[in-house]
């Protein structure tokens, strides 16, 4: 059977005790304070995509309106102009 890590056949407490992974608490707490941070920035940076993708569709529609209209305004231009 497996342990916590993936090690086979090594008890919870024959690799705890006696080993330093290099990590204390106020590491752990540091780290985990910048991994907030970065899922904050991230969010924002989410957010200001879909705002930014939203106006980008609308512009992107507006553009095709106003070049409808034009291209429906070059079309009749001729007609009138031979009256």
């Amino acid at each position: 059977m497996s342990g916590p890590n993936g090690d086979l056949g090594v008890p919870v407490e024959a690799g705890a005790e006696g080993e330093d992974d290099g990590f204390g608490e106020a590491e752990y707490a540091a780290i985990n304070a910048m991994l907030d941070q970065i899922d904050s920035v991230l969010d924002h940076l989410e957010e200001k995509n879909d705002r930014l993708h939203a106006r980008l569709r609308e512009l992107l529609e507006s553009n095709r309106q106003v070049r409808l209209e034009f291209q429906q305004r070059l079309g009749e231009a001729p007609g009138e102009a031979g009256s």
